[in-house]
């Protein structure tokens, strides 16, 4: 099996990491084309053939996908593999230009992760919304012509569907969640304190947040607020934290120091204006927070409304402010809802060994089909 994807790896794997990719390779053969996370790798693996990083940044993602179709026809020749996991339908594109180019008979398996057009349009560059009248005929085509897509959530399913596709299989992508379940749920710290984890890019609405919070402070004037990510939205924090007292900036912590960060915060914001299916809404439900998130992407099929979390209306300060306001004014809603976020975690866990074999299952329904 040949998994395409834009992730960056950094060799050797990680340990959390490798529990993924060792439990997939009990079950298959396999071999993954993607980035390098520097230049010069540390260590080797056999499985993983990465492209190096193109400099100047704003070329990297260029070069890479018009290098994937030729790379993945390389691969095709090389080990003929029976199926070709693609990570977005822009990779699965790449994949049946070269299987179509080669003769192969491989099968190609998109995973849906989220909306494929937030590539575009809240992602990276604004000029990158001016790709977009070539990148989303060539998605959808992708979408359409796979052989089996496999979707994450409810969300990801409803996406496909206006295209004439069904999933061959909805299940979540796998999280190593070892950390956030390692110890008891810590009680809800004295301080008032919401928490943003996030890369800070305009899917993220860190903006939104930033009008926000000043409204929340008005109100709570004792009442924190902790912002973890880096990226092209980073000046709006800045400026957020030059102007309101009690904003504290981090631009990396590393997954114990996130368990931390959680302990140590009333509640986890989210004010997003696209997800797929976000990886910290469920590690904060490990830690039994609750969630304050707005209505878009995958939030609502983790955040149940008034039972794990709150959910606001996205691209409204106004309302966001609300919600925030009333759940650190009250400590028994936080109390109640972060007990629920704990109870309703369960669906999201999956071993190692439960997500190859899931993986395996739809390798089989690719040949059936």
């Amino acid at each position: 099996m040949l998994f395409v994807g834009r992730t960056r790896y950094r060799l050797p794997l990680d340990p959390q990491l490798a529990r993924k990719w060792d439990a997939l390779g009990a079950k298959m053969d396999l071999h993954v084309l993607a980035r390098a996370a520097e230049s010069k790798q540390a260590g080797a693996d056999p499985r993983f053939r990465l492209a190096r990083p193109v400099h100047p940044t704003v070329l990297d993602g260029i070069a890479f996908y018009a290098s994937l179709p030729f790379r993945v026809a390389r691969e095709l020749r090389r080990i003929d593999p029976g199926a070709v996991f693609t990570q977005s339908p822009y990779e699965a594109a790449a994949a049946l230009a070269a299987r179509r180019v080669v003769g192969s008979r491989a099968r190609v398996i998109v995973e849906l992760h989220g909306d494929w057009r937030t590539a575009t349009r809240l992602y990276g560059s604004r000029f990158r919304r001016l790709l977009e009248p070539l990148t989303e005929p060539v998605a959808r085509a992708a979408l359409r012509r796979a052989d089996v897509v496999r979707t994450i959530s409810g969300y990801t399913t409803e996406l496909i569907r206006p295209l004439g596709r069904e999933p061959g299989a909805v299940f979540p992508a796998y999280v190593d969640l070892a950390a956030f379940l390692a110890k008891p749920t810590a009680p809800l710290p004295e301080q008032r304190e919401a928490l943003f984890v996030g890369v800070l890019e305009r899917y993220k609405g860190i903006d939104v947040l930033a009008q926000a919070w000043p409204r929340v402070v008005d109100r709570v004037p004792e009442a924190r607020l902790r912002i973890v990510g880096t990226g092209p939205e980073a000046p709006i924090v800045e400026r957020l934290a030059a102007a309101v007292p009690g904003v504290d900036w981090q631009r990396r912590l590393s997954q114990d120091e996130v368990v931390e960060a959680l302990d140590d915060a009333s509640l986890l914001v989210l004010p997003s204006r696209s997800e797929g299916l976000p990886r910290i809404v469920i590690e904060a439900f490990c830690r039994g927070r609750a969630v304050v998130g707005a209505v878009a992407g995958g939030i609502p099929d983790i955040v149940e409304d008034g039972v794990s979390g709150l959910l606001v209306p996205p691209e409204d300060p106004e309302a966001l402010a609300d919600a925030l306001v009333r759940c650190l004014e009250d400590s028994a809603l936080l109390e109640r809802l972060g007990a629920d976020a704990r109870l309703s975690v369960t669906p999201w866990l999956q071993t190692p060994e439960e997500f190859a074999d899931r993986m395996l299952a739809l390798v089989e329904r690719a040949f059936a089909a």
